[in-house]
């Protein structure tokens, strides 16, 4: 094995499944924002591991940042400063709450973030992905409107890339945070499910895989929310209460720790076009939203989110088509 590139490797879930990867052997690339902030935990695992940890500055919210990325890593992989690809973890992601807000590019941030950035880094890094490589998606079981997960956040609307992308302008109603968040995950399913048709009308060995590591109270997504709302998400009693009326919760060990073994274990090299759910220390394939198995929506949200991020045929990966 080569290496693996996580975005947001370097905190929460992203960092618990970084620590196992280095465990194993395995070197890595940490995408993020802030190479202040990735550094230490690049240079810790390292030494702890005698791995291989390169850091590499990347904002999802920016298509600018995801194509200075995906150039930078090329150079990295002609000069062999990475030894190759295994596979891509679309980790990095968040709910922002508050006031509608829009990316560099004009696009309403949550989606952005959560979906076009990761969206375009697949399509520019697929070339350099190993013959039977992997891409792992982050999402969320709030993409569900049918489960406690997702009527607890907000339900997802229709996964209408352009909608999203547009959100709140021209006079129109924003949606609120949590519906943003919901729907964005909805869209990232969605993602991982066209990913694998294209990759399988290819005859592509590489695997799309979308994992749901439950609701992890130490995470970045309620690290974003008031200081009431974390202290209470973290104490026994609202654990005993979250299981109780059904929504999926896990802890940012056991999902990091399954985050790492869908990007590597060779007992899920055939799950392409799965979703996995981490809940209660248990990772399972589960069924997703209704709405996420819509072939017809799902071709939509592909070509107008190439449209979105101006993908160009020259960076378009023949087998992604």
């Amino acid at each position: 094995m080569t290496a693996i590139l996580i975005t947001g490797g370097h905190s929460g879930i992203g960092l618990a499944a970084a620590q196992v990867l280095a465990a194993q052997h395995i070197d890595l690339v940490l995408a993020g924002r802030s190479v202040e902030r990735m550094r230490p935990v690049a240079d810790e695992l390292s030494a702890q591991h005698g791995v291989s940890v390169t850091t590499l500055t990347l904002d999802t919210s920016s298509l600018a940042s995801v194509r200075a990325a995906a150039t930078r890593f090329r150079t990295m992989l002609d000069s062999g400063e990475v030894s190759g690809l295994d596979a891509i973890v679309c980790n990095a992601g968040g709910r922002f709450d508050g006031d509608i807000s829009y990316s560099p590019d004009g696009y309403e941030t949550t989606f952005a973030t959560n979906c076009l950035g990761h969206f375009l880094l697949v399509e520019l890094l697929f070339p350099s992905l190993s013959e039977k490589g992997r891409v792992v998606y982050t999402a969320s079981g709030t993409h569900d409107p049918d489960s406690m997960d997702g009527r607890l956040v907000g339900a997802a609307v229709e996964p209408d890339a352009v909608a999203l992308a547009t959100n709140g302008k021209g006079g129109g109603k924003a949606l609120p945070a949590g519906k943003r968040y919901s729907t964005s995950k909805l869209c990232t399913v969605m993602y991982a499910y066209e990913l694998d048709r294209r990759l399988r009308r290819a005859h592509s060995s590489v695997s799309s895989i979308a994992f749901d590591p439950g609701s992890v109270p130490e995470t970045g997504f309620l690290r974003g929310m008031p200081r009431p709302v974390r202290w209470v998400s973290n104490t026994a009693a609202m654990k005993w209460v979250s299981k109780r009326i059904g929504v999926i919760t896990s802890d940012a060990e056991f999902s990091g720790a399954s985050l790492a073994a869908l990007a590597t274990d060779p007992g899920y090299a055939q799950a392409s076009g799965t979703y996995f759910q981490a809940h209660d220390r248990a990772l399972s394939a589960v069924r997703s939203a209704r709405l996420s198995y819509d072939e017809r929506r799902a071709e939509q949200l592909w070509g107008d989110s190439k449209r979105l991020v101006h993908l160009t045929d020259d960076e378009e990966p023949t087998q992604l088509r």
